[in-house]
């Protein structure tokens, strides 16, 4: 699942095989110091700088024609902080290997995305999130950073230094310099016990308030063509630790949640007149089932089908209308849709250009298969949720520009102003932050 594959060409491709790059130069730094001094080189040489995670992004984010960082050296631990509960991860580490390493030190984040595949600087740095009604997204977790500016300085900020660099660099969208390393907050590992099971998608709608109040992490997947959908609810526990059986989890979460899942997407694609037939066959696959286990392996589930997704925040008051404009309009359009949509939910935070900044949140996301056609799809669930001043999630598809951005984001104009004097040369410029950002 990853995208550091690169082809004889030294072509840089994403994990949705939709974005391509060619950059004129690719470093691999060892250190804070090497990559420093690499910044200030092409800066020299009048090359734009991006650096690259594991490429999970849908949006050509990371894409350049300059200089490419890859950040595979920088990994691993720095520092576990006992006393105030944090540890420092150098910005390549892949989620997993923090996740593993924490599990180690009987320490745990209290929240996380479902896939664990990207580097933490890449999931921060769009906003990746799982779902909570306390707890927000992986980049809110954040206590302090350190990032590289575009005349090669090394900032370090927190809530107490450049506490407005923090304010916005959290989710920094690659715009204010290169993150050389993260410090999170931590504790004590705990247990989750997962209650999944099918609920009626008119059931679910009309008890969202209740399923979201009473569960510290409600999400659901509603199958399109159906009146059905799959929810999840996690919450803290006592115990005993009860993990899904090994041959049980394979047969649940490998064979049909990926593989045969993967083959109903090959048919599908063949004949799409099959799909809502299946599409009924795939929202009872997965009988309901309760297990108890440490949170990343109850958080996050391997996917391995691909498929390209656009998702939208919207404010959590306004997510079951949103919902029920999205199932008339799948309903009344013709279109075929093999993929579930994911509804999670986030509290609001504090970070300039997150999707949840000042806004408790509920997440939309609609998928397809790689390799069918989503555009209409996708430009009807767009109209949707920008009538309800949706957030697209900066790493996947999305037609939105500066101008809509400075509407529904209250402090956009204190993130470019940082940027004016962060990166006054956009040094980490390219032509998806020049859309999303301005010139």
């Amino acid at each position: 699942m990853s995208s550091t594959a690169n082809g004889k060409n030294g072509t840089w491709r994403n994990w949705g095989g939709n974005v391509s790059a060619r950059p004129a130069r690719e470093v691999t730094p060892a250190s804070v110091d090497e990559l420093a001094a690499a910044v200030r080189r092409a800066a020299e040489d009048g090359l734009k700088v991006k650096a690259v995670g594991a490429g999970h992004s849908f949006t050509s984010i990371a894409a350049t024609d300059g200089m490419l960082i890859r950040p595979q050296l920088l990994t691993g631990i720095r520092n576990v902080d006992r006393e105030n509960m944090t540890v420092t991860v150098e910005a390549g580490t892949p989620l997993k290997r923090l996740n593993t390493a924490l599990a180690r030190e009987g320490l745990s984040l209290t929240n996380m995305g479902d896939i664990m595949e990207q580097t933490v600087s890449g999931a921060t740095s769009t906003g990746t999130h799982g779902t909570g009604r306390d707890s927000g997204s992986i980049a809110a977790q954040i206590k302090g950073l350190e990032l590289v500016t575009a005349d090669g300085s090394v900032l370090t900020c927190s809530e107490k230094e450049n506490p407005e660099v923090f304010a916005a660099a959290r989710i920094g969208l690659g715009a204010l310099g290169i993150v050389t390393a993260i410090t999170f907050a931590v504790e004590p590992v705990f247990l989750l016990t997962a209650r999944e099971e099918p609920m009626p998608f008119d059931k679910v709608l009309s008890d969202f308030e209740e399923l979201w109040a009473e569960n510290e992490h409600f999400e659901f997947y509603w199958f399109p063509h159906t009146g059905s959908t799959n929810t999840k609810r996690n919450n803290r526990s006592a115990g005993p630790e009860k993990p899904v059986p090994q041959l049980k989890s394979w047969f649940e979460d490998e064979f049909l949640s990926n593989g045969v899942f993967q083959v109903a997407n090959w048919v599908g694609r063949a004949v799409p007149a099959t799909i809502p037939a299946i599409a009924q066959i795939s929202s009872k696959a997965l009988s309901a089932r309760t297990y108890t286990d440490i949170p990343y392996k109850v958080f996050t589930s391997p996917r391995r089908v691909r498929f390209m997704e656009m998702e939208y925040a919207v404010p959590r008051a306004a997510v079951v209308e949103t919902l029920r404009e999205l199932k008339a309009m799948v309903d009344r359009s013709g279109l075929r849709v093999s993929f579930p949509v994911e509804v999670r939910t986030a509290p609001a935070d504090d970070i300039a250009l997150s999707t949840a900044s000042g806004r408790d949140s509920a997440y939309i996301a609609v998928h397809m298969f790689q390799g069918t056609p989503y555009q209409r799809y996708f430009t009807a669930a767009e109209r949707i949720f920008t009538a309800h001043e949706g957030r697209p999630h900066w790493g996947k598809v999305h037609t939105r520009d500066a101008e809509y951005f400075s509407r529904v984001y209250p402090r956009f104009g204190e993130f470019t102003a940082l940027r004016d004097r962060l990166d006054p040369d956009r040094l980490f410029q390219n032509d998806y932050l020049r859309r999303v950002l301005g010139a």
